[in-house]
């Protein structure tokens, strides 16, 4: 549910940045980590936009793998479901990609 709340602000921060343009698409970066779900903030984008500059617009998103530093030998590594580092056995590291969430830029139509 946090996805709607989340897609609010896209909505408003696009709008704002595009000065009264047609939005036309939207690219979002989205980490393999956070837990948002790029079908839901569609489902709300395509309600909440309508009326509005960025109804219609496409959403585009880019997911970011998740990438760990291990604690123990500092080599860096893709977890898997055991956060176990592949290179010494050690569990955990510290995230160093993966939990991002921004609106990378937007697109707008220029006036005929």
């Amino acid at each position: 549910m946090h996805e709607l709340a989340v897609t609010e602000e896209i909505i408003k921060i696009t709008i704002d940045s595009s000065k009264s343009k047609k939005i036309s698409a939207i690219n979002i970066v989205i980490g393999e980590l956070s837990s948002f779900i790029d079908d839901s903030i569609q489902f709300y984008f395509d309600i909440l936009s309508r009326s509005t500059l960025a109804e219609g617009a496409t959403l585009n998103f880019r997911r970011v793998p998740a990438k760990l530093r291990c604690y123990n030998c500092k080599k860096e590594f893709h977890p898997d479901s055991t956060m176990i580092c592949p290179f010494c056995n050690h569990l955990g590291g510290k995230i160093i990609e993966g939990e991002e969430f921004y609106i990378e830029s937007i697109e707008v139509k220029d006036e005929d």
